[in-house]
């Protein structure tokens, strides 16, 4: 299978898709609505929520209502195995939701995070290093108030 590619658009590509969200229709080539959904509208203002695990890690992208405007994992970049936790990946997955919600003109993201994986540090900064103004960076990770009931005591 491979590693699967985000396609670029071109310019030209791009002045269409605009042209016709501005207008309220559907895509030239007959797809309607497979661009995403709520990518349409510009929104200069979000949320982006980063799970950090053990075996992967996820980001999403929402408005500030919490819509989601995009969101995207290792593993659907292609990682596989251990590699998916790595820091190098969640980098990756940073700039790939990133460029997923180019077009809508986000400027301002507030960051939570949850989870205690690898990658929670190297997504924060690749998110920084796409140019965009990090307003807060919130952990959200649940932790436990007092946990299970623990086991009896072992009589010998």
């Amino acid at each position: 299978m491979g590693k699967k590619k985000i396609k670029k658009q071109t310019e030209e590509e791009l002045l269409k898709e605009t042209v016709v969200s501005a207008q309220g229709g559907s895509p030239p080539d007959g797809r309607a609505g497979a661009s995403g959904g709520k990518t349409g509208r510009l929104v200069n203002r979000g949320k982006v929520f980063v799970q950090a695990s053990y075996n992967n890690t996820i980001i999403t992208i929402t408005d500030e209502k919490g819509g989601v405007l995009a969101r995207s994992s290792a593993g659907s970049l292609g990682f596989k195995g251990p590699k998916k936790a790595t820091p190098y990946a969640s980098s990756k997955v940073a700039e790939a939701v990133f460029e997923k919600v180019k077009k809508t003109g986000f400027s301002e993201i507030e960051v939570f995070i949850k989870g205690i994986g690898s990658g929670r540090e190297s997504a924060v900064r690749s998110l920084a290093g796409q140019g965009l103004n990090i307003i807060s960076i919130k952990d959200i990770t649940p932790i436990p108030h007092n946990g299970p009931r623990p086991k009896k005591v072992r009589r010998v």
